[in-house]
Parts: structure tokens; sequence; C-alpha cells
């Protein structure tokens, strides 16, 4: 951990509810404080660092006189409309006892999934790390629907690692780290210090919510993990109630549970595809095709795909799947559903014939297509 920390520029910290919040009682203001100068710290090391903070829900419950989360989608939106504004008002505050600068930053899934939004978000944020300041990042849970939600930080904070190409996504949680089983339900179960990000096993490691305040539990915090992975970034899950944590993080200490990226990384398009949580519909493949895209890297032709899910429109992101019905790729398709239904097993030489004319020859391109 030494090594690949202390080499680390720029760093993801999601703190979840229960590191920000009186046990659901709004926001614990000494807490905050503890993370901005943990964070101005970091600054004096020379390290970038982008805050992903849950609260803005159980604050907003707080202002609200709300006992019980509720399960009302506009019920959710409107505290989270109310507690946004304490959550901010309360860091802007803290960092700028150490004059440090923040910003606030909400994004949905839409954000992410749209080409020119992604790209206009990282711009953004990279222009703000590059004038020293905070950003401050949740999910715009006040307009956020089923439809449009990214669903938990520990996501959205691998979504944000990816997007700015960050080295370490530090996840703090009120658990020690990742245990070979759930340390309530078996006291013999290990801490897992170091293991690799990709390893299947970690999925059955990982046990469910701990708390009624957050909605991510262990499992969120490995997938994850794979999930920043893919661009190259290292995950830490530690404990937030450990002293100066972050500041002994980035000088190498081991804390917690370190889950280490494989040295190959996606190109930046490619990530943006494979980063899509919501797919428009999937395209279903024989083992032709899943050879010709796994084992010889070509485009997907129509003539393999037997099968079409759903329903979407040319440029939509769409899922391939082999026989079994696991997903192996994902990529930009070059024809709608309907079309894509009219082409199935064609050869790509009577396109047109079936259609009355012809985009591309291929249903996806290989450059707009990622295995997964």
């Amino acid at each position: 951990m030494t090594f690949l920390l202390k080499n680390a520029k720029r760093f993801v910290v999601k703190v979840g509810s229960s590191l920000v919040t009186n046990q659901g009682q709004g926001l614990d203001h000494q807490a905050l404080a503890l993370w901005a100068e943990q964070i101005a710290q970091l600054r004096r090391l020379n390290r970038e660092v982008i805050l992903v903070s849950s609260g803005a829900i159980a604050e907003g419950m707080q202002r609200l006189g709300w006992k019980k989360r509720p399960h009302a989608v506009h019920e959710l939106q409107a505290a989270a409309a109310v507690g946004q504004m304490g959550l901010v008002q309360v860091y802007e505050s803290c960092f700028r006892q150490h004059n440090l600068l923040t910003s606030q930053i909400l994004l949905t899934h839409d954000d992410l999934a749209d080409r020119k939004r992604y790209l206009n978000a990282r711009s953004t944020l990279r222009t703000l790390l590059s004038l020293g300041v905070i950003p401050i990042i949740n999910e715009n849970d006040t307009v956020a629907t089923d439809e449009i939600r990214v669903g938990d930080n520990d996501t959205l904070g691998a979504l944000v690692t990816n997007l700015t190409e960050a080295d370490v996504l530090v996840i703090l949680t009120d658990q020690t780290g990742l245990f070979s089983a759930d340390p309530r339900r078996h006291s013999d179960a290990q801490l897992i210090h170091q293991a690799d990000a990709t390893d299947p096993a970690l999925e059955k490691m990982a046990g469910g919510a701990g708390s009624d305040i957050g909605r991510g539990g262990m499992l969120t915090k490995i997938l994850a993990a794979q999930r920043a992975a893919r661009g190259g970034a290292h995950t830490v899950i530690a404990s937030g109630h450990e002293p100066h944590v972050l500041v002994r993080l980035a000088q190498g200490e081991s804390i917690g549970t370190l889950l280490v990226a494989p040295s190959a990384t996606l190109a930046a398009r490619k990530q943006w595809l494979a980063d899509h949580l919501q797919l428009r519909g999937s395209l279903l493949l024989d083992e032709g095709a899943v050879k010709a895209l796994c084992q010889e890297g070509k485009s997907l032709l129509p003539i393999g795909v037997y099968g079409v899910v759903g329903e979407f429109e040319r440029g939509e992101v769409v899922s391939c799947k082999d026989p079994h019905n696991r997903e192996i790729a994902r990529g930009l398709v070059n024809y709608s559903a309907s079309e894509a239904r009219r082409i199935l097993r064609t050869a790509s030489s009577d396109i047109e014939a079936k259609l009355g004319y012809v985009d591309e020859s291929e249903l996806i391109h290989r450059d707009n297509l990622v295995l997964i």
C-alpha cells in the first residue's frame, strides 16, 4: 500500500452518511470540520481531492422534523432539496477556515451518459482542481428518478474517479474494511488487507447494508472498486473513525482494505461506455459473434446476432450478451431496435436489400465497443 498511495496525485474521497450525521439527527458539524481539516492537510501535501459526500437527505429529514426516511420519491426529493442547502453551507464554512474554496456539483446518470455533458463535467472538474478548489459532489436527488439515478454514492464515487482519471478512490465507512465473511455473524472473519480489485471472490465476501441511514452496503463498495479499477484507480475501503485516516493513507500507511487495479486501463471513450449504468436494450449474440468480439477484437456484425431485447435508437448504448445471457460487451449501436430486428442474421452486404438503405456495415463498430 505504501508505494501505491504515496505516489498518488488525485484522490476521490467518499464519506458515508454514518460519518457525517448524528445517527440520522442532521449533520455532525464537528465531523465535517474534521474532514475539511484532513483534506486541507492533503492539499498542503500537494494532493488533489474531490469529495463525494452523503448527508443531504438525512439533514433534510432533520430540518423537516421527519423521524424515518420516507419511501415516496417526491418526499425524498424534497428532503434532498432542503438538506443540500445545509450540507453545502457547513462544508463551505469549514473549508473557509483553511482558506480553501469549495464548489458544489450535483450529478445524475444522464449527465454522465451523454457524451457531451460527460466531457463538460470532466472539463469543469479539472479546471476546479487546477484552481485549488475542492469540488463537493452529490447525486442530484432533487430531480433524480429511477431512470436517471446513479443509485448510491459508492457508485457515484467510482464514476467520478473515472471521469476525472483519479489515482485512488477512498471509500470511508463505519466498517474497518472488507472481511473474509460478515464479522457481525462470523467471529473468525479476517480483515482483507489487500486484494485484486477484479477478483470475483470479493463479491461473495461482501455483506448487506449495515445502517438504515445510508443506502450502500459492502457489496456496493466492491462493485465501485471494480468499476474504478477499469479506469486504473486503486480503491481503499477504510473506517472513517480512524484518526487522521486520509493523511495517513496519503503517507502510505496500511489502513483498511486496498483493492488494487490491474495495470491495463481502458481508453477514455471506452471507459465512458463501460460506465453506463442504464442501458437501452440488448443484442443476443451467437458463439461465433462472441469469439469475434472477445478473441479477435472485431466489430459486431448483424449476421452474428439472433435476438434484440428492448427499444433503442441509433447511437444509444446497448448490452451485448452471449448465448448464456451473460453480458460480454456494450457499445454504441448503429441501428435502432426496429431496424436491428429486420437485419438479424443478415450478411452486411444484404443490409440495403432488407432496409432499403445502409448506414453502416456493422451493428456496433469495434471503436465504439468495450468488453466487460
